[in-house]
C-alpha cells in the first residue's frame, strides 16, 4: 500500500465508532473505545536468507517514516513514547487494551493527538521469528 492509502485508512478511523465487543474489521481489530490497523509487512515464509528478511525490515521500516512524514504534516512533530515501561508495569497491573498489545509486540511508538482521539504508529513483532508489522492504532483511552 502507499503513504496516500495508509493516511485514508487512518482517517476511516478517526470517524469510525467504536464497538462494544471486540472483534475484526477489513483492517484488523476493534474493541471498546479503539480501533488496529495492520497497514504493510514483511511476510516471511521462513525459507527466505538473511538479506531477504533485511530487505522485507526496511521495507516496513520505510513506510512507517513515510507516513510518520504525513502524519506530523497534519498534527505536527509525534510524541515518541517508549513501552518499556508498560512492561514493566504490565508485570504488576493491566494495561488497558490497546496499549497491552501494543506494548506486547513493539519497543516504541509514535503518538499524535488528533482532536478527542490518539492516533499511533507502531512496528510490532509477534516472537522472534515473525515478520515485523506496519500497525496504527486510533483510541480514545488514554496512554497509561
Amino acid at each position: 500500500m502507499t503513504t496516500a492509502e495508509h493516511l485514508d485508512t487512518i482517517d476511516r478511523l478517526l470517524t469510525r465508532d467504536f464497538p462494544e465487543v471486540l472483534g475484526r474489521s477489513e483492517v484488523g481489530t476493534s474493541g471498546p473505545g479503539y480501533h488496529l490497523a495492520e497497514l504493510g509487512a514483511s511476510r516471511w515464509q521462513g525459507d527466505e536468507d538473511a538479506a531477504d528478511r533485511m530487505a522485507g525490515e526496511e521495507q516496513v521500516s520505510a513506510e512507517f517514516e513515510a507516513l510518520s512524514l504525513g502524519l506530523e504534516e497534519r498534527w505536527g512533530a509525534a510524541d515518541r513514547f517508549s513501552l518499556r515501561s508498560l512492561r514493566l508495569r504490565a508485570e504488576g497491573e493491566e494495561a488497558p487494551q490497546p496499549w497491552r498489545e501494543m506494548g506486547d509486540t513493539s519497543e516504541e511508538l509514535c503518538l499524535w493527538r488528533a482532536g478527542d482521539r490518539w492516533v499511533v504508529l507502531f512496528e510490532a513483532r509477534w516472537g522472534a521469528d515473525h515478520s515485523p508489522r506496519l500497525m496504527a492504532a486510533v483510541t480514545v483511552i488514554d496512554p497509561p
